[in-house]
């Protein structure tokens, strides 16, 4: 009798979901390929994949294939591949031989290589996963640019996507500056001279959608899906952008497409959102940035942006699309400008399943490392006396600032009116007030101060002097702007000044870590935007590390959470609660070393913490949707809520059991 001929091509991490009943994997009921068993033995000798006639059977409670003898190659696990008859062909082993996420490289078998048609086109040696990264370490710091860092990260990750996470993962600190900030700004600016070089031909490096695609918009969405096509891939998660305000670059056009693309790598890395299941997306609704349209090179429309009216038609018809094709995707609004980032999130934030990382997001990730700050110095000021001056009245800026005041309403019980009392904002005008003279942003009116005596101050220094802040947080793009000058008056008002120069990339950086550390005799209370190297104290040999208030501590714990207990929109409250779970997650090691942040090395415990917070949030509101997620936690919100104890691990370790791993 024939013995069953099986195939395996890689490993599903996706059975314990199914075994779970749980669907955050799509592969949750994968099949075996066997063949019939029915040949006769002089057939058994001549058989080939592509002859073979397989049935599908469900591979529930049915325990994995071993390597007995050499004679049986690996089980293939390939669902959702036959063709109408159930039937294996050559076309769809070929699919698998070719799909970047199946890919195995040079650790494949011999045995699979003859399977699937591709022995002789590899050399002979068969090498372990260690032995492929290695080399492409190897590779990689031999690049003498970040820029060429950049691009063969890209191309790994759309060659060989496992590959390409098992190294982020364990190389996080490495690579994640070189996959987003600060090098994904360089990588954004030269986007239509590299583009062509980041991915093989038929590979997409994420969804363009121009005015010109507005009769198509639903096919054109449809038509993005991994490869092989797998129509039980739907995207759970999109970052959206127009590329109108990339970091502090300004206007990119299309060329912000680097920003979807690296966020959603961080989901990956951060989070474990399957990489099949993301979608980057640019709208291209032209750009003012001259260079763009005079660069030769330039791959977006060759236009002036177009005017609001038109803007939000198109966005309204391109968010509409997307949900009738993805009906659960979550979406994520990034790098608006201002005042259509605001307008964007005030208009779907009810209705739709979205956030907006730059406005929600970035106030998360810095309320986190403000509740933190604000511990250390709590024995000489009292929170509630805090005095908070920020430097740029953008999207980001506004944003920060209304998560801020959300800690003093929430843990302190102050009025919104009080609350925001303590905040005072300058803008390239000076402080912004209501009797200032110029017509205010909207965004800007909240915070705009009408106790300022009919006083207007125009220069940093003389706001300083005004407001004598405890804490200066800058978000205005303008790089070393906190001075020696303004960080020493900052150390003369407090003896733990707390400054957080927030801008991206480095060169847009208010102030450096060296600089903040020297001009405050070591007594600064520092996070920024980027990394800055740790600082050693001349004097006492003593290395103290800056804080990051990198989003990606935020935006993929959030996502997961949602993307878990799927709720119908993302709250104030959600975003509250992943940035108090932030600042929970602190290990006493991490504390007795007075961080504000964890360790970047601890990202995917970090997030599962912080989706494990939202989804808590999300059922204690009413608002989630998963049958599985609400009857875990529905009686035991007000427990959970207090992120100890047993059944706060066993949630813990429940979202880590649904994090896709390489």
């Amino acid at each position: 009798m024939l013995k069953c001929l099986r195939l395996k091509l890689f490993e599903c991490s996706a059975t314990k979901l199914h075994q779970k009943n749980f669907s955050f994997h799509t592969n949750t009921r994968q099949n075996f390929l066997t063949c019939n068993s029915n040949k006769t033995s002089s057939q058994e000798n001549n058989l080939s994949v592509h002859n073979i006639q397989y049935s599908f059977e469900h591979f529930e409670n049915y325990p994995y294939p071993t390597f007995e003898n050499n004679n049986l190659l690996p089980e293939l696990i390939m669902p959702n591949y036959a063709n109408g008859n159930g039937h294996y062909t050559s076309n769809k082993i070929e699919s698998v031989a070719r799909s970047p996420y199946l890919n195995k490289g040079t650790t494949a078998p011999l045995s699979l290589r003859n399977a699937l048609n591709t022995a002789g086109l590899l050399p002979s040696t068969v090498e372990t996963v260690e032995k492929q990264k290695k080399r492409a370490l190897t590779q990689l710091r031999s690049k003498s640019s970040p820029l060429e860092k950049y691009i063969f990260l890209a191309w790994l990750r759309n060659t060989n996507v496992k590959l390409f996470y098992s190294i982020v993962i364990e190389e996080l600190e490495e690579i994640t500056p070189l996959i987003y900030t600060p090098t994904v700004g360089t990588a954004c600016l030269e986007y239509s001279h590299i583009a062509p070089f980041l991915a093989p031909p038929g590979v997409p490096d994420g969804l363009f959608l121009s005015l010109n695609d507005l009769p198509n918009l639903t096919q054109i969405i449809k038509s993005y899906r991994p490869y092989p096509f797998d129509d039980s891939l739907t995207p759970q998660i999109a970052v959206i952008t127009d590329g109108s305000r990339i970091l502090g670059l300004g206007d990119l056009g299309v060329n912000g497409m680097g920003i979807p693309v690296g966020k959603l790598q961080l989901y990956v890395a951060a989070a474990g959102i399957d990489p099949r299941r993301t979608l980057p997306i640019t709208v291209d609704f032209g750009t003012n940035n001259e260079k763009n349209l005079n660069d030769e090179f330039y791959l977006g429309l060759r236009k002036k942006r177009v005017d609001d009216d038109q803007f939000y038609s198109f966005m309204d018809a391109v968010i509409k699309s997307l949900i009738k094709v993805h009906p659960k995707l979550l979406i994520q609004f990034e790098d608006f400008s201002s005042e259509h980032a605001f307008d964007l999130l005030t208009k779907y934030r009810d209705n739709t399943f979205c956030f907006n990382d730059d406005i929600q997001g970035t106030g998360a990730v810095i309320l986190s490392g403000f509740i933190n700050a604000v511990k250390l110095v709590e024995n000489e000021i009292h929170p509630t006396e805090h005095r908070l001056l920020f430097f740029g009245a953008g999207s980001a800026g506004v944003g920060v600032a209304k998560q801020l005041i959300e800690f003093f309403k929430v843990e302190h019980g102050m009025s919104e009116e009080n609350a925001k009392k303590l905040v005072w904002l300058v803008d390239t005008k000076g402080l912004v007030t209501l009797d200032r003279g110029d017509k205010l942003a909207r965004h800007k009116v909240f915070f705009a101060r009408d106790d300022n005596d009919g006083c207007q101050f125009k220069k940093l220094e003389e706001v300083i002097e005004y407001v004598k802040p405890t804490a200066l947080i800058g978000l205005s793009s303008t790089g070393g702007v906190f001075n020696k000058n303004i960080i020493r008056r900052m150390a003369e008002l407090n003896k733990n000044p707390i400054i957080f120069p927030l801008s991206n990339p480095m060169v847009n950086a208010e102030c450096t870590f060296d600089t903040a550390m020297k001009e405050s005799d070591n007594r600064v209370i520092f996070a920024s935007g980027t990394a800055f190297p740790s600082y050693t104290i001349p004097e006492t040999g003593k290395t103290r590390h800056p804080g990051q208030g990198n989003n990606m501590y935020i935006f993929p714990g959030l996502g997961l959470g949602a993307i878990l207990a799927k709720p119908e929109r993302i709250t104030d409250r959600q975003i509250y609660t992943s940035a108090s779970a932030l600042a929970t997650s602190l290990t006493e090691e991490e504390r007795s070393s007075e961080l504000l942040y964890p360790v970047v090395s601890r990202i995917r415990h970090v997030s599962a913490q912080v989706a494990a917070a939202v989804i808590v949030e999300a059922v204690d509101e009413g608002l989630a949707r998963d049958e599985l997620i609400i009857n875990m936690v529905q009686n035991d919100c007000e427990e959970l809520k207090t992120r100890q104890g047993e059944k706060w691990e066993k949630l813990v370790k429940f979202v880590q059991e649904n994090m896709w791993d390489p």
